[in-house]
Parts: structure tokens; C-alpha cells; sequence
């Protein structure tokens, strides 16, 4: 996670900028950063090339609702189904979808990871599944990261032994609603490109795994597709 925005001040300024639109903040939430644009602009430009006029997309880990917007606004028939497992999470995405008048076109709920979905109906129905999990460990946590926590909930960030547990518990899971074809999308720490790739790509479910780097090289993206 960048440290390159004042959390504090932005808490006290009640608001940020993320990819060019304006969202609300507020303790109980991370305060979306910037290389996260990475993951919503590679989101966006995905579902562009696929032409699909109305796109159904899950936000798993939504947090602020920072990529739920931002791809709604961009991608204007999607539908888009945000889920986040706090109720700070859950309660500031209903205020910044609320903010942008978008409540037609993106529902917000809360639960375990897709425990949240169960019931809709959304299985094989979902072209992209885009995932912003917490990716830090316990140990650095409780070390060199251990600032991160003083503003900002310990549950936005900790991630388990290795940073890696809300990855693994999304690829193994998210088959169940991706249509043949559809997308995932991770966000990553630096350095995990290559475990997360790698979980990717020893699950029979999925295909043409690839990762996107960020201007400094440094691969933050993960992707793959559910097999045809």
C-alpha cells in the first residue's frame, strides 16, 4: 500500500480524488491511494474491449467504493455489485454511490467475500470480478508497516501470514460467477505478482493469467480468465 497521501488529512477533508472523480472518506474505510487507479483503469479498459453494452461486474473488497464508481461512470450500461465484509466499509460505499447518483446501477452489500452474493442468482452470470483485498502480512504489520495502522482499520491491510490469504480464498471461489470468458482482476503488493500468478495458474479453472505493471515496473495487477 502507498503511503504517498496524508490519510489524516483527508480524513479531516472528508473526501479524495480517484481516478479523476471525487469520493467521500471517513475512518472505518481505507482512503483509496493512487496505484489503485491501475487496477480500475485496467478494469475499465477491459470491459471496453469486450463491447458488451451491459457488463455485470462484481467489487470484491470494495472498501470506499472507489472502483465501483469509477467504473460505473465510466462504463455507463454496467451493473456492478459491490461487497465488502465491515459495516464502515459497507455504510461509506452507500454514501459515495448515493453521491454520485449511481444507486440504479450498483448495489452494495455486505458478507464474507462472496458470501455476500449468495442468493442472487449471479453464478456464470459475472463478466468481470475486480478485487482490491488487504495483501499485507501479519508479521510486517506488526513491523515495518506498522504506521499504516494509525489512522486506517488493521482489517483494510492484514492479510495473514504471507499477504496472500484473500487472494487465495477469490480464485478458488470466484469460477462459481464468472461467466466462460470473464475476467479477474487483482490488485498486489509489490513483489506478490508472481505467487498470486502463479495460485492463477494452478487452478484448472482459468487461463491466459497476466500481470500489469505499474510506471515503475513493478507488477500490481494480476489477471485472469475463467476458461472457455
Amino acid at each position: 500500500m502507498s503511503e504517498t497521501i496524508n490519510v489524516a488529512e483527508a480524513y479531516e477533508r472528508g473526501r479524495t480524488r480517484f481516478m479523476g472523480i471525487e469520493l467521500l472518506v471517513a475512518p472505518g474505510a481505507l482512503v483509496p491511494r493512487p496505484e489503485t487507479e491501475l487496477l480500475g483503469s485496467t478494469a475499465v479498459e477491459a470491459l471496453r474491449r469486450t463491447g458488451l453494452p451491459a457488463p455485470r461486474i462484481v467489487d470484491m473488497c470494495c472498501g470506499a467504493g472507489n472502483l465501483a464508481c469509477a467504473i460505473s461512470l465510466n462504463i455507463p450500461g454496467a451493473h456492478v455489485w459491490a461487497s465488502d465484509l465491515t459495516e464502515g466499509c459497507v455504510e461509506l460505499t452507500r454514501r459515495n454511490v448515493a453521491h454520485k447518483d449511481l444507486g440504479s446501477r450498483i448495489t452494495v452489500l455486505q458478507g464474507d467475500l462472496f458470501g455476500a452474493l449468495t442468493g442472487l442468482q449471479l453464478e456464470q452470470t459475472i463478466d468481470l470480478i475486480v478485487c482490491n483485498p488487504p495483501y499485507i502480512s501479519e508479521a510486517r504489520l506488526n513491523g515495518d508497516r506498522a504506521s499504516l495502522l494509525a489512522d486506517e482499520p488493521r482489517e483494510a491491510f492484514a492479510a495473514g501470514p504471507y499477504g496472500l490469504s484473500i487472494h487465495m480464498r477469490v480464485t478458488k471461489d470466484a469460477p462459481r460467477y464468472l461467466r466462460p470468458g470473464g475476467l479477474l482482476l487483482f490488485e498486489v503488493g509489490r513483489g506478490q505478482d508472481r505467487q498470486v500468478a502463479t495460485l492463477l495458474e494452478r487452478n484448472d479453472a482459468y487461463e491466459n493469467v497476466g500481470v500489469v505493471s505499474d510506471e515503475t515496473g513493478s507488477g500490481r495487477v494480476v489477471m485472469a480468465y475463467a476458461k472457455e
